[in-house]
């Protein structure tokens, strides 16, 4: 008997085994996506953040503005545009905004800043930038699992319910009457 007949079992169990692990994968990880979507899994867009009338005021008191976060989320690509309505300039981070003008920031980088900020009590903003999840972040992770998941699930497989050999490769393991007696 051939080689190649030998492992034919083996092929075809595989190739099941990857067919169910991959549908299996692929209905798990869209299942948690859709489970742990936030309104940050989306595209790129403008922010409007406002500084109100009085702001400066408020800050010189020891007041929390509260129209104004303290933290803010964005997905990279996003630009945050400061728009100021107070009588007094304020700064955030790198950028300078004079009374009655606006200023943006485009979000370059996905990281953690903690921005100097003359518009709050803490003089600091904390701006957290994200990854968006995208069609090519899912498929990456369905491209990670299946092969991983057929591979252990492959194995059990054989463990639990071994191959049948066919009775030609039996009679084949068998030793014969002519090799018994020498």
């Amino acid at each position: 008997m051939d080689e190649k007949t030998n492992f034919r079992p083996y092929i075809i169990r595989l190739a099941i085994v990857f067919l169910i692990c991959l549908i299996f994968v692929a209905l798990f990880n869209e299942v948690t996506f859709i489970l742990q979507k936030d309104e940050n899994d989306r595209a790129p867009k403008t922010l409007e953040l406002v500084i109100p009338a009085g702001t400066a005021d408020q800050v010189n008191t020891g007041q929390d503005v509260l129209s104004i976060p303290s933290d803010l989320v964005f997905v990279l690509g996003d630009t945050l545009e400061v728009k100021n309505e107070d009588y007094v300039s304020h700064q955030l981070g790198p950028v300078w905004v004079p009374p009655g003008s606006s200023a943006s920031i485009v979000m370059e980088n996905a990281a953690k800043y903690a921005y100097s900020c003359s518009f709050q009590t803490s003089q600091y903003l904390g701006i957290d930038v994200r990854q968006p999840i995208t069609y090519i972040t899912r498929l990456t992770a369905m491209g990670l699992a299946a092969p991983t998941m057929t591979a252990l699930v492959f194995i059990y497989s054989l463990i639990v319910i071994p191959v049948k050999k066919n009775e030609d490769q039996k009679q084949s393991a068998m030793p014969s009457k002519a090799d018994s007696t020498l």
